[in-house]
């Protein structure tokens, strides 16, 4: 060990056992998460739903997609809206139709038609308590208020 020029723990030791402890020190591969258990109280709660391709409006599970939406009138039952419609597919479908649909977003009877459904956070809020009370009516109630916030 004189020889050597740094003395420092590990320089120069590739001995067997050394490297079979550092294979046992390993991390081993963990445990996939089950993402299908409960959510915590915490998490942001999501909402699955079709919407509107145009203007984002979301239309109920039971909605008719043969007619128009509601709100911006535009067609519904077409490939803009379709679940299968990808750009950058053959023909832009990812089932195999016949023919190309030329307009993307007028209406069409293509028989593959699914309605696209969206996941995005659940924008509702929760219950709040119930103010009656929201302005002081008088001077004084806005006076009283205002010392009761400083009282001991």
């Amino acid at each position: 060990m004189g020889d050597r020029k740094y003395r420092h723990r590990g320089y120069m030791e590739d001995s067997e056992t050394e490297y079979r402890a550092r294979e046992e020190r390993k991390p081993r591969a963990k445990l996939p998460l089950d993402v299908t258990g409960p959510r915590l109280p915490r998490m942001v709660q999501t909402v699955v739903a079709p919407r509107c391709y145009n203007c984002a409006l979301t239309l109920p599970e039971s909605f008719d997609f043969s007619g128009n939406c509601p709100r911006c009138q535009v067609a519904l039952h077409c490939c803009k809206q379709c679940a299968y419609f990808e750009p950058s597919a053959r023909m832009q479908c990812l089932k195999p139709i016949r023919e190309r649909v030329a307009a993307k977003d007028k209406a069409n009877n293509c028989e593959w038609f699914s309605p696209r459904v969206t996941v995005a956070r659940d924008t509702s809020s929760a219950a709040s308590p119930v103010v009656t009370n929201l302005a002081p009516r008088t001077p004084e109630d806005a006076r009283a208020a205002f010392d009761s916030l400083f009282k001991k």
